[in-house]
């Protein structure tokens, strides 16, 4: 976040380099967790400690690392991107829930069974299609079109 932030910031005309930039991105995922404990544990602030763990590793970039932005940025920002990620995974993952129910209807497609209202025998059906037809999928289908959004 902290280079799109810089390099948002150099469009705009802040005195950022290419070669600050350039230095971040080098960097990005040399995550020095120690440094960065250390750094919490003495600033009692977990985003500031970051921060300065990621100055140590671009020192060149360090008096623009987080310019102008406040924790919320990172924390609001982090939270987003966590999301989007979570609602990736469910989306494959309801998918591959209705490719297995799917398959489990067309196995059972022809086994008849009785059917079942508010607990009390109801009207013959099949056990295919129940998982089509009944509780178990439409809900999910509604979720998985809300996840394309």
């Amino acid at each position: 976040m902290w280079i799109a932030l810089a390099q948002c910031e150099k469009e705009l005309g802040l005195p950022i380099t290419s070669e600050q930039i350039a230095e971040m991105k080098g960097h990005v995922t040399d995550i020095d967790y120690g440094l960065a404990a250390s750094f919490e544990a003495q600033t009692r602030h977990d985003v500031m400690a970051h921060i300065l763990a990621f100055g140590e590793a671009c020192p060149l970039a360090k008096p623009i690392i987080h310019l102008g932005a406040t924790s919320a940025y990172v924390g609001d920002n982090t939270d987003l991107i966590q999301m989007k990620e979570a609602g990736i995974i469910l989306l494959r993952r309801m998918t591959q829930l209705m490719a297995a129910l799917r398959n489990f209807a067309l196995l059972h497609k022809d086994r008849a069974t009785l059917g079942f209202t508010h607990f009390q025998p109801a009207q013959l059906t099949t056990v295919g299609k129940r998982p089509v037809y009944g509780s178990w999928t439409f809900p999910w289908i509604l979720r998985l079109g809300t996840l394309y959004r």
